[in-house]
């Protein structure tokens, strides 16, 4: 909920079901203007099954959806120009060309597309390639292509699917062709794969206190912890000798991006400590979620 009071997104009771099968059960959330909102749960937990009801895709059995105070369904029309959806898998027609696409989303959006143009840039889509035909892209070029079309309408609310792999394609296309001749190829690699490690870290402890909590607090206060402490503890055993050992306490202390570009070299050793504190926290975050009851 934002600071106002207003839900951006409300769901009572929500439940779905596929004949005798029962996609989610009465699901309650309000997520208010300006937050960040993330679905976890294991395979099968229902969170693209919520997510399509949210953009109006599928009926619910039951329950009531509001997005932006109206119904997705019965008021889609009103709503859809102001929602922004990214598939995990986009299924686009082969036949157009990029340009024609996204020209055709938009008109199905029912909205203008002011972004389009800068979006196209910001992610190096050039005029050549979106001339050509959407079944000579690669996977990235699908990827990018999806993400203009999900923001060029500027939407006030954005639902993305697998987000992770289209912000990576994002990031990635905007370092400069001359960063990319300084640094050799074995040292972005390196960082590449220490980052890798670093984002593990990090996430599989908070993904392991969102298992194991239900409220956001929880996992914002997790994340602070991870963060915000952990670069302090690294900067205090940096700056203090008696304080010295604290920095082994820290992520930030094993991830040394800058060393991996130089040397061109993976740190193995650092790697290995941030993998495995990832991966312990992700095995517990699935231990946790089998034993929780997640419709309660």
């Amino acid at each position: 909920m934002s600071a106002d009071g207003t839900a951006v997104i409300e769901l009572r009771s929500l439940t779905k079901r596929y004949g005798r099968s029962l996609g989610v059960d009465g699901l309650d959330l309000d997520v208010g203007r300006g937050e960040v909102f993330g679905l976890l749960g294991p395979h099968g937990a229902g969170k693209t099954t919520t997510l399509r009801c949210l953009v109006g895709l599928l009926r619910p059995s039951a329950g009531a959806v509001r997005v932006l105070g109206l119904d997705p369904v019965a008021d889609h029309r009103r709503v859809a120009p102001s929602i922004g959806y990214l598939p995990g898998e986009l299924r686009l027609y082969p036949e157009l060309t990029g340009r024609q696409t996204l020209d055709l989303l938009a008109d199905l959006q029912g909205a203008p597309a002011p972004r389009q143009a800068e979006l196209c840039d910001r992610l190096r889509l050039s005029r050549a390639d979106l001339d050509k035909r959407v079944a000579a892209y690669s996977r990235g070029m699908k990827q990018k292509l999806g993400l203009v079309q999900a923001l060029q309408h500027r939407p006030s609310l954005s639902v993305l699917l697998n987000a992770a792999a289209t912000a990576t394609v994002a990031l990635g296309v905007t370092f400069s062709p001359d960063l990319r001749a300084a640094v050799p190829i074995g040292g972005v690699l390196a960082a590449g794969l220490l980052g890798c490690g670093f984002t593990l870290c990090l996430t599989g402890p908070v993904l392991a206190v969102s298992a194991a909590g239900r409220r956001r607090a929880s996992v914002v206060g997790a994340t602070v912890v991870l963060g915000a402490v952990g670069f302090a503890l690294n900067f205090v055993g940096l700056a203090w000798e008696p304080a010295a050992p604290l920095r082994y306490l820290s992520p930030f202390h094993y991830y040394t991006p800058g060393d991996a570009l130089a040397r061109g070299t993976v740190p193995w050793v650092s790697l290995a400590v941030l993998s495995v504190v990832g991966l312990t926290g992700l095995a517990a975050a699935f231990v946790l979620l089998e034993r929780r009851d997640l419709a309660a």
